[in-house]
Formats: C-alpha cells, structure tokens, sequence
C-alpha cells in the first residue's frame, strides 16, 4: 500500500528548510541534475528461454531525469534526490507477472517495498511502458568538525574491492554495471567520528520492512560498526555488523607496494547453520605509454556462498537459499565461487576514456568479456556505451544456466548499451 504520509513529510521538510535557509546569509543552496537516454539492445540465443518471451532480439529503452538539492546551513545540510523513469520495452511487459523473488533478476525499475519509507510513486505501468518516480535521496544531517550524523535516505559505501565488493554489504552495485553514477538509497542514521589522528570510526542502522507482512522488523534490518585507520602508507578497516539477522565480521585495507596498490577484503559471516567466508583481493598499476594514461586492475574473488562445480540447475540452486536470498536482496550477483576479474582504463584522450573489462567464472571457465568507452561530446555531454559478449557453452553461468524447461536456458547473447548523458 503506498504510503503516501512518508512523502508529505519529505515534502513538508523541504519547504518548512527551504524559506528558513534562503534569508540567512551563510546558506547555500545547490541545484543541479541530469538527463538520461539509454538504449539497450540484446540478442537471444536460439536455446534461450527469453527468446520465447522477447524474440530474436529486444531493444530496451529508458529515460531518466534527476533532480539533485543539497542545502547548507551549518552546521545543517539537507540532500533530496528526485528520479523520475520512464521505460519502454518488451521486458516491462513479459516480466511484469513475474514472482517477486524473480524480479531482481531481471532488472525492473526500484521499489520501496521493503524500505522503511515508500518514496516510490508509479505513475503508469501497462503494456510495454513504465514511468516512475521516486525519491533516491531525503535526508538531514548535523556536519561537526569532527562528527557527522546525516538521517533518512542515503547511500554509503564500505570496502577495498574496487570490481567486487563482499564488505560493501548496502546496495553495491553490480561488477558489469556500465553506469555507476549513483547508488541507490536505503533509509538509515548514520554517524561517523573522525579522531585527531585521523582515524574515523562510522556507525550505521538500516530499517527496514518485511517483503510479505511490510512489518518493520530486527529480522531484516543492518546494524554495523567500522572503525578507518592510517598506518603509515597502509589504510585498513574493521567491521562488525548484523545484517538481516546474521553476525557479520570484516578486515580489509590497502598498502602502496612500490608503484602499485594492493587492496582486499576478508569477510566472515555467521548464519544458522555455518560460517560462510569472502574475500576480495587485488593489484592496481597506473603507468604512460605512447603519451596516454593507464589505470589497469587485476582481482580474484571468492564467494563462500556460491555454488561449487558450476551446479546451478533449479534444484540446486534452492538448496542454496543463502545465494538466493543475497542475490534476490542485490548483495550479490555470481552463482559460483572462484572469479577472476581484469580492467584497463586506457586515456585515448582527455574527452575519451575506453575500459575493457574481463569477467571469468574459474568454476565452470564462462566469461564476460566487456568493452566500455566513455566521450565527452561536448561541455556536460557525455556519450557512454557498452559492449558486452558472454562466453560459455550451456549449463554455466556466463553461457546460460539450466531453467528447468527441457532445452531452454536463462542465457544472453551479445549486448549493446548507449546511453547520452546532458548535466546541468
């Protein structure tokens, strides 16, 4: 049920903040945004079961505009984000009847079901279109010298993985995403407190609802504590955390080994019936040659939860409803458990950035092989496209895992993503 007092109160805040900050002299008040078109066109397998609903072929569209407001009345601040999204393709059509647990599979648009506050509004939702609008960012915080408290929607980001991150336990974003500009928000208190030294230690609380009941329960919210220290050239972080229901423990950090860096994660959480272990790690090298830039990275990743030997058929994989809940809850986003993953950021230009990717599954030997480039067509315009190719043969994660249907699987061919940017 929408609730529909949640966004008065937003509403109400705003314009209660608004007309006291605008006549004091010491307030600034910042208005900016975007606009985005993003094309994404994908090929079907023959073999593929999605074929069956979207053809040989799809082609998926969305715009969106965001809205970003950040008022600053020190010691106070106020940040809203306003989206609103508008889709159109087969997929808003075929997987709008889909289970709720399948749903994140297939990458509808956000929803608040389970946040705390419904800041989500569907405007229009039939046939192949959507338009949506939301609220990705409400919230108030105090900004000390030395503490910070920021409450309401918001979104934070933990760990040293920089492809995949088990520490960033909130929202992380999927390792092929092509855009990352902005995470999604999730309603928490957060707190942080930098010490003299530089240290800082940062608390946070996440509340939220459960899927079914909308109750607001201990059962599936995050409390978590990670305390940021210096040493010398090295960084690291600890981290304590219960997150839905789970005791969770984390170390990770970064040292300069000569002209690079090495950066990971070791993560251990603790459910009803085992302890289950992740671990990041990785080597980061920048160097010129030929007169342009490269920033390359090389990292292994381990996933405990996954599954082992590449069994990912329907009865195997509901034996597993540890994977299943994290990847339904977007915590996580591979099925097995040993990946290898490289990049290189290549300057062709100052106004022309392009990243291949490679994502390998060393359980069953599929890949994901991705071509990114990054244009600044003009002063806050910006050309970002995608090439993505899976590689696999049938039955692995990458080449289209079993469906349950005889001969059908959830596979992908090639994909192409385009998306124009204009920033105001």
């Amino acid at each position: 049920m929408t609730r529909w007092r949640e966004r008065a109160a937003i509403a109400t805040l705003a314009l209660i903040f608004l007309p006291a900050a605008a006549g004091v002299q010491d307030t600034t008040i910042d208005l900016n945004g975007h606009l985005k078109y993003r094309l994404l066109g994908t090929a079907w397998p023959q073999d593929s079961l999605l074929r069956d609903l979207a053809g040989e072929a799809s082609l998926d569209q969305t715009g969106e505009m965001r809205l970003n407001l950040q008022v600053d009345r020190a010691p106070w601040a106020l940040d809203l984000g306003y989206q609103l999204l508008g889709l159109h393709s087969e997929a808003v059509d075929y997987t709008r009847d889909l289970p709720g647990a399948v749903q994140p599979f297939f990458g509808r648009y956000p929803s608040d079901e389970t946040r705390l506050l419904d800041l989500t509004h569907v405007l229009y939702d039939e046939d192949q279109n959507a338009l949506v609008e939301r609220l990705d960012r409400a919230s108030v915080a105090y900004l000390g010298a030395q503490a910070v408290v920021r409450v309401g929607r918001q979104a934070l980001t933990w760990g040293n993985g920089i492809i995949y991150t088990p520490m960033d336990i909130l929202n992380p974003f999927d390792p092929t995403a092509v855009d990352k500009e902005y995470k999604i928000g999730d309603d928490m208190v957060y707190a942080q407190y930098l010490r003299d030294n530089g240290d800082d230690i940062q608390g946070v609380a996440v509340i939220r609802r459960e899927a079914v009941s909308g109750d607001v329960t201990a059962d599936v919210a995050s409390f978590a504590l990670k305390y940021h220290g210096l040493a010398g050239r090295s960084e690291y972080d600890l981290l304590a955390a219960q997150h839905y229901g789970d005791p969770l423990v984390a170390a990770g950090g970064s040292q300069g080994l000569g002209g690079a860096v090495w950066r990971g994660d070791l993560v251990a959480t603790f459910t009803s019936a085992d302890a289950v272990l992740e671990a990041v790690t990785s080597l980061s090298y920048s160097w010129t040659w030929g007169s342009h830039n490269f920033n390359g990275v090389v990292e292994y990743f381990y996933n405990g939860f996954g599954q082992p030997g590449g069994q990912y058929a329907p009865e195997d994989l509901a034996g597993n409803p540890e994977l299943v809940e994290r990847i339904v809850r977007g915590e996580l986003f591979t099925l097995g458990r040993h990946y290898l993953a490289a990049s290189v950021l290549v300057e062709l230009h100052p106004l022309h950035r392009l990243t291949p990717n490679l994502f390998v599954n060393l359980g069953d030997g599929s890949a994901l092989v991705q071509v990114v480039s990054e244009n600044d067509l003009a002063r806050d315009l910006v050309l970002l496209s995608a090439l993505s190719l899976p590689v696999g043969p049938n039955g692995t994660e990458f080449g289209g895992i079993e469906t349950g249907v005889p001969d059908r699987y959830l596979a992908s061919g090639a994909n192409l993503f385009l998306q124009l940017a204009w920033y105001f």
